[in-house]
C-alpha cells in the first residue's frame, strides 16, 4: 500500500489529523478507516489487544493487508492467543508480535515475582508501554479500538485526532459506538470473537489483572480490580 503523505512536516501531520477529526467525526468506522490507508498507507499501524476483535475485522475489511501489532505481554489468557492467530491466517491483516525486552522469568528476577500485584503501573510499564513504543516507532498513524463509553477517561477521545506524546496520528474508529453498535456489527457480520466473550469478561486484558463481570456490573470493573487503576498508560 502507498500513502499520499509526501513529505509533510509533523505539524502539518497534526494539522491534518485535526482537519480530519471534524470532517470524518460521525462517519462510519469503515469510512475512518478507509480514509487512514488511502492516506497513511504502510505508515499506518493498527493495535490490538484482541479484545477489540470488531475493530480487527472492520480493519481486514476496510484496508485489507493493514498492518498489525500485537503486544504479547506473556501474560495473555490462551483463548486471546488463539483469536490471534485465527485473524492472522483467516483475515487480510499482516500480523506482528511484539514481545517485551525481557521475559516474564527474566522480570521476576530483576524486579521480584508478581510485580503486576506490587505495582501494576511498573509491569504495565515493561510489558506493555515499552514494547508498544517500539511497535509503533515506523509509522506516522496507529490505530486503536477505543470508544468513547469504555471509560471516564476516554470520553473526549477524538475520531481521529494528534498524539502528541508520539508525534504520530492517531486514530479510534469506534470512538462513538455503544455497546449496542458493536454488538449488531458483530452478529450482523458473524465477527468471530475472543471465547473469553462468553465467559463473563467484557474487557480482555492480561490474565493475572483480568476477571470476568456480573451481570450489569461496568465494563471496564473486571480490570485490576481491587485497585484505583483504570488505564495501562498505552494511551495516558
Amino acid at each position: 500500500m502507498t500513502g499520499t503523505l509526501g513529505a509533510l512536516t509533523p505539524h502539518e501531520l497534526h494539522e491534518l489529523a485535526l482537519e480530519a477529526g471534524r470532517t470524518l467525526e460521525g462517519a462510519h468506522p469503515r469510512e475512518v478507516l478507509e480514509w487512514a490507508g488511502g492516506t497513511f498507507g504502510d505508515d499506518l499501524v493498527l493495535a490490538s489487544s484482541m479484545g477489540d476483535e470488531v475493530l480487527v475485522h472492520l480493519a481486514a475489511e476496510a484496508v485489507p493487508g493493514i498492518q498489525v501489532i500485537f503486544l504479547d505481554t506473556g501474560y495473555h489468557f490462551a483463548e486471546t492467543l488463539g483469536t490471534r492467530d485465527y485473524y492472522a491466517q483467516f483475515t487480510d491483516i499482516r500480523l506482528r508480535t511484539v514481545l517485551p525486552v525481557a521475559t516474564v522469568a527474566e522480570q521476576d528476577a530483576t524486579h521480584g515475582p508478581r510485580l503486576h500485584e506490587r505495582a501494576p503501573d511498573r509491569c504495565c510499564a515493561l510489558r506493555k508501554v515499552e514494547p508498544l513504543e517500539r511497535g509503533l516507532a515506523p509509522y506516522r498513524a496507529w490505530v486503536t479500538g477505543m470508544r468513547r463509553e469504555d471509560a471516564p477517561t476516554r470520553t473526549d477521545i477524538a475520531v481521529v485526532g494528534w498524539d502528541e506524546r508520539r508525534g504520530k496520528v492517531k486514530l479510534n474508529p469506534l470512538a462513538a459506538w455503544t455497546q449496542a453498535d458493536v454488538d449488531a456489527y458483530v452478529a450482523e457480520h458473524h465477527v468471530v470473537l475472543n471465547p473469553l466473550r462468553e465467559l463473563g469478561y467484557a474487557s480482555i486484558g492480561c490474565a493475572p489483572c483480568t476477571r470476568a463481570v456480573a451481570p450489569g456490573e461496568d465494563a471496564r470493573a473486571g480490570r485490576w480490580s481491587g485497585t484505583s487503576k483504570t488505564e495501562c498508560g498505552l494511551h495516558t
